[in-house]
């Protein structure tokens, strides 16, 4: 009987090491590279805070887009409002169905809509100086510092397992140093 109890021990020990590294146990912001065969997640942990935000600078207007998002139950993402300085060029100056479209004195108009949910989003990291930024519980993190310029990454809040999480690069964590022309050192 005792012959058994070593080898049985082991199992159980083995069996909780690959249980607690594949079973998802945090959900996350995540960035997951796509068109490649070996993608990089990037992410950050999600707390208790469901508001989030996307800041970029208009590749055209040069002016600063605030997108606001809130994460669901299912882990979807609403889009809550769009504020931005100028119209056209994927700036409405209209409101559609759903949508209200406000214009503050100072000409700035903010977008709300009323119920649109998506599972993801794809977001282009462009090869130019221009700023793009997630901001959550009141920190704004440099996407262009963790995330490849020139790639696509797919936007979803996931829950993660020990071993993605080990694997992943933390948004917390220490960016890429960029060169001024923003070549990776």
């Amino acid at each position: 009987m005792k012959r058994w109890g070593i080898p049985l021990g082991l199992l159980i020990v083995i069996f909780l090491i690959v249980s607690s590294l594949t079973i998802p146990v945090k959900r996350a912001f995540t960035f997951t590279e796509t068109r490649t065969e070996n993608p990089q997640m990037t992410y950050r942990l999600l707390s208790d805070d469901l508001e989030f935000q996307i800041r970029y600078v208009h590749s055209i207007f040069l002016t600063d887009v605030l997108e606001t998002y809130q994460v669901q139950e299912d882990s979807s993402l609403k889009f809550l409002t769009m504020r931005y300085e100028d119209v056209g060029i994927g700036l409405p100056g209209f409101a559609e169905e759903g949508e209200t479209l406000s214009v503050t004195e100072d000409g700035i108009y903010t977008l709300t809509y009323e119920d649109k949910v998506v599972d993801s989003f794809v977001l282009y990291i462009g090869d130019v100086d221009a700023q793009l930024a997630f901001r959550y519980k009141g920190k704004e993190t440099n996407l262009k510092a963790y995330l490849e310029r020139g790639h696509s990454y797919e936007f979803r809040v996931k829950k993660l397992t020990l071993y993605e999480i080990m694997k992943g690069v933390n948004l917390n964590g220490k960016a890429k140093e960029r060169t001024e022309s923003g070549s990776d050192n």
